[in-house]
């Protein structure tokens, strides 16, 4: 008789409430209380957070971890993010206890076919988002039901009305620090003793890749070093629905 393998029962994926019904409830909440609720609705099993460890990451990955340091934080390396920004990413790992940072990179195959001389960039900036940061997120989800990012109102732009809860394709997608306001994000720094990224003190006040991301002045909005110069606001991974 033979041995026959039976697989491991796979965690069923729970139905998902309504998205304008969550946003309803969490219109006020705090940014803990946004987390908690996602993992109660979505279940901890299928509930990712995406950061860019950039300037403002840490407020939100220690609130985080102070409701579960265990949720998979999904981080895009595109193959053009600064020394300054992995080694930031170490830092908080390290410092925030997070068990589960998964680091997604392009595929090397549509590199070598799209940007051979790596400079798309340049040449179709919102191509080099897609295949960079777009498609790499998307695959990276496939496994969740939500996802938990950290735009803000206050960046401005398409940011400016985000909702608490969304629909994003098929999933749930969460914006616990939609309310916060800067002087917000500047106290759970100082109360945690949180690191500044280590551009910030060079005048870098939004981080993004290399060839995109300039210095701003004091007066200007934090992203305004994001694509200066271009029409071009956002990479993608918030406009483009995951499918």
């Amino acid at each position: 008789m033979s041995d026959v393998l039976i697989q491991p029962a796979q965690p069923a994926t729970p139905a998902l409430p309504s998205a304008a019904a969550l946003d309803a409830a969490l219109r006020d909440a705090a940014p803990a209380e946004v987390i908690a609720a996602a993992l109660a609705a979505v279940g901890p099993q299928h509930l990712a957070v995406v950061s860019s460890f950039g300037t403002e990451s840490a407020a939100l990955l220690k609130v985080m971890a102070d409701v579960d340091p265990t949720i998979p934080v999904i981080f895009l390396d595109t193959g053009w993010l600064f020394e300054e920004t992995l080694a930031y990413r170490d830092t908080l790992i390290a410092q925030l206890g997070l068990t589960d940072v998964r680091s997604v990179q392009p595929l090397q195959q549509t590199l070598d076919r799209d940007d051979p001389e790596r400079d798309l960039w340049f040449s179709n900036p919102d191509q080099c988002c897609f295949i960079r940061k777009v498609e790499p997120l998307s695959r990276a989800l496939k496994p969740f039901s939500g996802w938990i990012n950290g735009r803000k109102r206050f960046q401005g732009g398409l940011r400016a009305d985000i909702p608490v809860v969304e629909e994003d394709g098929t999933r749930l997608k969460f914006n616990p620090f939609a309310n916060v306001s800067r002087e917000d994000i500047d106290a759970i720094y100082a109360a945690a003793k949180l690191p500044p990224h280590p551009l910030v003190a060079a005048g870098f006040l939004s981080v993004g890749c290399m060839p995109c991301t300039s210095r701003t002045d004091s007066d200007e909005d934090a992203r305004a070093g994001r694509w200066a110069g271009q029409a071009k606001t956002e990479c993608g991974i918030h406009t483009v629905k995951t499918s």
